[in-house]
Protein backbone atom coordinates (compact mmCIF):
# COMPACT_ATOMS: atom_id res chain seq x y z
CA UNK A 1 0.00 0.00 0.00
CA UNK A 2 3.16 2.40 0.82
CA UNK A 3 4.68 1.52 -2.73
CA UNK A 4 1.22 2.40 -4.04
CA UNK A 5 1.03 5.88 -2.45
CA UNK A 6 4.82 6.56 -3.21
CA UNK A 7 4.50 5.74 -7.03
CA UNK A 8 0.89 7.93 -6.90
CA UNK A 9 2.64 10.84 -5.51
CA UNK A 10 6.12 10.42 -7.71
CA UNK A 11 3.32 10.51 -10.88
CA UNK A 12 1.50 13.55 -9.61
CA UNK A 13 5.53 15.63 -8.56
CA UNK A 14 6.54 14.64 -12.27
CA UNK A 15 3.17 15.92 -13.67
CA UNK A 16 3.94 19.31 -11.90
CA UNK A 17 7.25 19.51 -12.92
CA UNK A 18 6.32 19.26 -16.37
CA UNK A 19 3.29 21.52 -16.29
CA UNK A 20 6.04 23.88 -14.92
CA UNK A 21 8.42 23.88 -17.77
CA UNK A 22 8.03 26.08 -21.19
CA UNK A 23 5.86 24.44 -23.54
CA UNK A 24 8.42 25.70 -26.49
CA UNK A 25 11.35 23.79 -25.24
CA UNK A 26 9.24 20.61 -26.56
CA UNK A 27 8.11 22.35 -29.41
CA UNK A 28 10.11 21.26 -32.28
CA UNK A 29 8.22 23.78 -34.54
CA UNK A 30 9.85 26.61 -32.39
CA UNK A 31 13.57 25.12 -31.54
CA UNK A 32 16.26 26.59 -33.37
CA UNK A 33 19.34 24.55 -33.57
CA UNK A 34 23.14 26.58 -34.16
CA UNK A 35 25.45 24.44 -35.50
CA UNK A 36 28.91 26.04 -34.26
CA UNK A 37 32.96 24.59 -34.23
CA UNK A 38 32.30 22.95 -31.10
CA UNK A 39 29.25 21.50 -31.30
CA UNK A 40 24.86 22.43 -31.51
CA UNK A 41 22.94 24.68 -29.43
CA UNK A 42 19.50 24.50 -29.20
CA UNK A 43 17.19 27.66 -28.72
CA UNK A 44 13.91 27.44 -27.45
CA UNK A 45 12.25 30.30 -29.27
CA UNK A 46 9.69 32.10 -27.82
CA UNK A 47 6.35 33.23 -30.10
CA UNK A 48 4.35 33.80 -27.05
CA UNK A 49 6.63 36.94 -26.52
CA UNK A 50 7.81 38.25 -29.44
CA UNK A 51 5.58 36.41 -32.61
CA UNK A 52 6.66 38.58 -35.15
CA UNK A 53 10.39 39.04 -34.81
CA UNK A 54 9.91 34.77 -34.24
CA UNK A 55 8.28 34.34 -37.42
CA UNK A 56 11.18 36.53 -39.30
CA UNK A 57 13.79 34.43 -37.89
CA UNK A 58 12.21 31.16 -38.68
CA UNK A 59 11.54 32.63 -42.11
CA UNK A 60 15.64 33.45 -42.47
CA UNK A 61 16.51 30.29 -40.90
CA UNK A 62 14.55 27.95 -43.36
CA UNK A 63 15.94 30.46 -46.10
CA UNK A 64 19.37 29.08 -45.03
CA UNK A 65 20.60 32.62 -44.61
CA UNK A 66 21.84 32.58 -41.14
CA UNK A 67 24.13 29.98 -42.50
CA UNK A 68 28.23 30.67 -42.01
CA UNK A 69 27.02 34.38 -40.84
CA UNK A 70 30.10 35.73 -38.14
CA UNK A 71 29.55 36.69 -34.29
CA UNK A 72 31.13 39.90 -35.20
CA UNK A 73 30.82 41.52 -31.37
CA UNK A 74 31.42 39.39 -28.55
CA UNK A 75 32.20 40.79 -25.53
CA UNK A 76 33.30 38.61 -22.55
CA UNK A 77 30.89 38.85 -19.99
CA UNK A 78 27.90 40.33 -21.75
CA UNK A 79 26.71 38.78 -24.76
CA UNK A 80 27.63 37.52 -28.44
CA UNK A 81 25.79 38.97 -31.66
CA UNK A 82 25.51 37.50 -35.28
CA UNK A 83 22.98 37.88 -37.54
CA UNK A 84 24.34 40.16 -39.90
CA UNK A 85 22.96 38.60 -43.00
CA UNK A 86 23.88 41.43 -45.34
CA UNK A 87 27.46 41.67 -44.72
CA UNK A 88 28.45 38.75 -42.17
CA UNK A 89 28.38 35.38 -44.50
CA UNK A 90 31.80 34.31 -43.87
CA UNK A 91 31.45 32.62 -47.22
CA UNK A 92 30.06 35.15 -49.63
CA UNK A 93 29.83 38.86 -49.47
CA UNK A 94 31.88 39.22 -45.87
CA UNK A 95 32.45 42.50 -44.93
CA UNK A 96 34.58 43.38 -41.89
CA UNK A 97 34.30 47.29 -42.46
CA UNK A 98 30.21 46.82 -42.97
CA UNK A 99 29.49 44.08 -40.45
CA UNK A 100 27.06 44.89 -37.44
CA UNK A 101 25.30 47.57 -39.77
CA UNK A 102 22.87 45.48 -42.32
CA UNK A 103 19.97 43.02 -41.72
CA UNK A 104 18.02 41.55 -44.29
CA UNK A 105 15.71 41.98 -47.12
CA UNK A 106 12.76 41.61 -45.10
CA UNK A 107 11.15 45.02 -43.44
CA UNK A 108 12.13 46.02 -39.91
CA UNK A 109 10.03 45.20 -36.88
CA UNK A 110 8.15 46.58 -34.57
CA UNK A 111 9.38 46.23 -31.08
CA UNK A 112 7.88 43.14 -29.11
CA UNK A 113 9.13 43.91 -25.34
CA UNK A 114 8.33 42.12 -22.91
CA UNK A 115 7.79 43.15 -18.75
CA UNK A 116 7.46 39.30 -17.55
CA UNK A 117 11.06 38.01 -18.91
CA UNK A 118 14.61 39.70 -17.88
CA UNK A 119 17.98 39.30 -19.93
CA UNK A 120 19.79 36.89 -18.25
CA UNK A 121 22.68 34.16 -19.06
CA UNK A 122 21.60 32.55 -21.96
CA UNK A 123 18.69 34.19 -23.26
CA UNK A 124 18.42 35.52 -26.85
CA UNK A 125 17.85 39.04 -28.07
CA UNK A 126 17.15 41.28 -31.09
CA UNK A 127 19.86 43.66 -32.07
CA UNK A 128 18.51 47.28 -33.27
CA UNK A 129 19.78 50.66 -33.86
CA UNK A 130 18.51 53.46 -31.90
CA UNK A 131 15.09 53.44 -32.95
CA UNK A 132 13.29 50.45 -30.72
CA UNK A 133 11.36 49.72 -34.05
CA UNK A 134 14.48 48.68 -35.93
CA UNK A 135 15.42 44.96 -35.06
CA UNK A 136 15.69 43.12 -38.57
CA UNK A 137 17.80 40.29 -38.69
CA UNK A 138 20.80 40.78 -35.78
CA UNK A 139 20.13 38.65 -32.34
CA UNK A 140 22.66 38.17 -29.55
CA UNK A 141 22.99 35.38 -26.91
CA UNK A 142 23.51 36.49 -23.42
CA UNK A 143 26.79 35.56 -21.60
CA UNK A 144 25.35 37.09 -18.07
CA UNK A 145 22.39 38.89 -16.96
CA UNK A 146 22.17 42.43 -18.21
CA UNK A 147 18.98 44.07 -15.77
CA UNK A 148 19.81 47.46 -18.08
CA UNK A 149 18.63 45.72 -21.52
CA UNK A 150 15.04 44.52 -19.72
CA UNK A 151 12.32 46.29 -21.55
CA UNK A 152 14.23 47.84 -24.03
CA UNK A 153 14.78 44.86 -26.61
CA UNK A 154 12.54 41.80 -27.60
CA UNK A 155 13.49 38.50 -25.90
CA UNK A 156 12.84 35.79 -28.44
CA UNK A 157 14.30 32.73 -26.73
CA UNK A 158 16.56 31.20 -24.62
CA UNK A 159 19.75 28.40 -25.00
CA UNK A 160 18.23 25.25 -23.98
CA UNK A 161 21.28 23.18 -24.27
CA UNK A 162 24.93 24.36 -25.62
CA UNK A 163 25.21 27.17 -23.81
CA UNK A 164 28.93 25.51 -22.93
CA UNK A 165 29.39 26.01 -26.73
CA UNK A 166 28.03 29.98 -26.59
CA UNK A 167 30.71 30.46 -24.28
CA UNK A 168 33.85 29.16 -26.48
CA UNK A 169 32.62 31.74 -29.29
CA UNK A 170 35.70 33.73 -30.10
CA UNK A 171 35.55 37.24 -28.00
CA UNK A 172 36.20 40.33 -29.97
CA UNK A 173 38.28 43.39 -28.54
CA UNK A 174 36.91 45.05 -25.67
CA UNK A 175 38.42 48.53 -26.66
CA UNK A 176 36.32 48.23 -30.23
CA UNK A 177 33.24 47.40 -28.55
CA UNK A 178 33.95 43.51 -28.79
CA UNK A 179 35.07 43.32 -32.59
CA UNK A 180 35.73 40.17 -33.44
CA UNK A 181 39.03 39.81 -35.68
CA UNK A 182 38.95 36.33 -38.01
CA UNK A 183 35.38 35.55 -36.06
CA UNK A 184 33.52 32.21 -35.28
CA UNK A 185 30.54 31.70 -37.12
CA UNK A 186 26.83 29.78 -37.38
CA UNK A 187 28.21 27.26 -39.72
CA UNK A 188 24.47 25.77 -39.67
CA UNK A 189 21.15 26.84 -38.80
CA UNK A 190 17.72 24.90 -38.91
CA UNK A 191 14.50 24.86 -37.28
CA UNK A 192 14.48 21.00 -35.35
CA UNK A 193 10.77 20.19 -37.37
CA UNK A 194 12.41 19.91 -40.46
CA UNK A 195 14.63 17.48 -41.88
CA UNK A 196 18.79 17.82 -41.37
Amino acid sequence: MQLKKLASFLVVVAGLFVASLPAVAADNENTMIITLKDGDVTIALRPDLAPKHVAQIKKLVRDGAYDNVAFHRVIDGFMAQTGDVKFGNMKKGFNPEAVGTGGSDLPDLPAEFSQSEQFARGVVGMARSQDPNSANSQFFIMFAPAPNLDGQYTIVGKVVGGMDLVDKIKKGDEADNGTVTDPDRMIKVRIAADSK
